[in-house]
C-alpha cells in the first residue's frame, strides 16, 4: 500500500480533512500528524513532525496545509533532505515535481478550492523528477 504523510494547522484543518478522505479514497494509507480540530495551534508542530518522518525515509511523500502555506513551508524546509514546495495552482506543482524533486506539497488552506487542492495533489503524487540538468541544481539544495 502507499504511504503518505500529512499535517495541518487549524486554518488548513478542513482541507486536510478532505485531503486525507480523497487519499484513502484513492487506496492510500494516510498518516495524519494533526492537527485534530479548528483550534487554534502552531503549525511548526505538526510541520516539524511531518518533515523528520520525510526526512528519515518513513514517508516518500508529504502534504502540509496552514493558512497561506508559507509559514509550514518554512517549517519543512529546515529540515535536511526536505524539499517542501509551495503549490497554488496545477503548473507549480507539476514543476516543483519535475524540476525540483519536490517531496512535501505545501498548500494554502486559506486561498484555494478543494478542487484545485485535489488537483494540485494528483499532479504531485503523479509527476515523476527529470533528473538531468535538474539533478545537479536539486544537490546544491543541500548546504551541508
Amino acid at each position: 500500500m502507499k504511504k503518505i504523510a500529512i499535517a495541518a494547522d487549524h486554518a488548513g484543518y478542513e482541507m486536510k480533512e478532505f485531503l486525507v478522505g480523497y487519499l484513502s479514497s484513492l487506496g492510500w494509507d494516510v498518516f495524519d500528524f494533526g492537527c485534530h480540530s479548528e483550534e487554534s495551534c502552531d503549525y511548526p508542530d505538526m510541520g516539524h513532525q511531518l518533515a523528520e518522518a520525510v526526512a528519515k525515509g518513513e514517508f516518500e511523500r508529504g502534504i502540509s496545509v496552514c493558512g497561506s502555506g508559507v509559514g509550514i513551508s518554512m517549517v519543512v524546509n529546515r529540515h535536511a533532505g526536505v524539499r517542501g514546495a509551495l503549490c497554488w495552482e496545477p503548473e507549480i506543482a507539476r514543476l516543483c515535481r519535475e524540476h525540483n524533486d519536490a517531496n512535501v506539497l505545501c498548500l494554502p488552506g486559506r486561498f484555494m478550492e478543494n478542487a484545485a487542492a485535489r488537483q494540485c495533489v494528483d499532479i504531485f503524487l503523479e509527476t515523476p523528477f527529470e533528473g538531468g540538468r535538474h539533478q545537479r541544481r536539486v544537490e546544491k539544495i543541500e548546504l551541508a
